[in-house]
């Protein structure tokens, strides 16, 4: 029998909400995602009963974890939305997807997470930006600034970061739940590709993911960074949300590339982090030219200077603008990062300059947070 069709009898074991009936028969269990020896489910409670259903999901999840292979066990709350009230979901997931913090006084403040000072997440309107190799080369050029640094890779569908960083295996634990970091280059790393095969699709519904983000969030240890630096997905999702609820972020850094529709996507990201109030750290300009390896020429590929014209408008600082190289690419697709294979280069350079204006920005605030870059 399949680990799932082995937790879902299991949970025919757990008593529904009013302790009559179970929660399988009575369909309030989604379906179970397995990823390895991980199981992620969801269970579905009135929203104004949810604290008190609290008891509820531990016995959901203490259920799952007794299946032999099973060694951890993702389980949330979450509400069907009904006619007036807004879906939850309670602890460990974030608030729901579709609230929008009140525009007056400010929403509640979330609470950090102990031993990291700042949170910067690396994210961007639409995919193929290079998103991942700016959140690695950010990351690598604030480690040659003196900080201690982390990176967590948010992406679950695409996690990118094992081949960026070079790192293959998979985290220990450290007490049974909280896992191990990997590290390479002096820096710490977390990514949903260390726990299942590079070619494994990652078919999961929202609270899946929002379960997993939380985990690698919190239940990771990371010890004393001085900032994290998060590789968000594409887009304006569950994850960035997730991202903005559940921890104090400071700020973002959005990444597009100079072409018009790239600026259109970057935009809605950046609008996005401001209704639900994390302060934008600036915007960078990705591919923002070529330079001709043989030649020397430089030619406007992408078009150029559309993100920093797109930041004076908006408002917002322009953090610089990165050249697209065969050095860039082929360092990253190597797992070696132009900011550690090649330091002195002209490139790397244009990391630290960016690094150094990020971490002025959120040394401003001390109250460090994470910063979301946009490719």
């Amino acid at each position: 029998m399949a680990i799932k069709d082995l937790v879902l009898e299991q949970l025919k074991r757990v008593k529904g909400p009013d302790l009559t009936g179970n929660i399988v028969d009575l369909g309030l269990v989604s379906e179970i995602v397995e990823a390895g020896s991980k199981v992620f489910f969801s269970v579905t409670v009135p929203a104004e009963r949810a604290e008190e259903l609290e008891p509820l999901r531990e016995a959901a999840e203490r259920a799952a974890l007794g299946v032999p292979g099973v060694e951890k066990a993702g389980v949330v709350l979450t509400a069907a939305k009904t006619a007036g009230s807004p879906s939850s979901q309670p602890r460990p997931a974030p608030q729901p997807a579709r609230q929008v913090p009140p525009q007056g006084g400010g929403p509640r403040k979330p609470a950090g997470i102990p031993g990291i000072a700042s949170i910067v997440a690396v994210a961007s309107g639409k995919g193929g930006v290079g998103k991942s190799t700016t959140a690695v080369n950010l990351a690598l050029a604030l480690k040659g600034l003196g900080l201690k640094v982390g990176i967590l890779d948010a992406d679950i569908y695409g996690p990118s970061m094992p081949r960026l960083m070079g790192i293959t295996g998979k985290p220990t634990t450290i007490d049974g739940r909280t896992l191990k970091p990997m590290e390479n280059y002096g820096v710490k790393v977390m990514s949903m590709g260390f726990l299942v095969e590079e070619d494994t699709p990652m078919i999961w519904r929202g609270p899946m993911v929002i379960s997993a983000l939380n985990q690698m969030l919190k239940e990771v240890a990371w010890g004393e960074l001085d900032v994290l630096v998060v590789d968000m997905p594409p887009g304006t999702g569950d994850a960035q949300l997730t991202m903005a609820q559940n921890v104090p972020l400071a700020g973002a850094v959005i990444v597009s590339t100079p072409q018009d529709l790239a600026l259109i996507d970057a935009r809605k990201g950046l609008n996005m982090f401001r209704k639900v109030e994390v302060p934008v750290l600036g915007i960078i300009e990705n591919m923002s030219y070529f330079i001709c390896p043989d030649c020397g020429s430089r030619h406007d590929i992408f078009s150029h200077g559309g993100a920093e014209k797109e930041a004076e408008k908006l408002g917002v600082p322009f953090l610089g603008g990165v050249p697209l190289t065969m050095d860039i690419r082929e360092k990253s697709d190597a797992g070696t990062p132009i900011v550690v294979f090649d330091p002195d280069s002209p490139n790397a350079e244009v990391y630290r300059k960016i690094a150094r204006q990020v971490q002025q920005r959120i040394g401003a605030a001390q109250q460090a947070a994470p910063s979301i870059v946009f490719d």
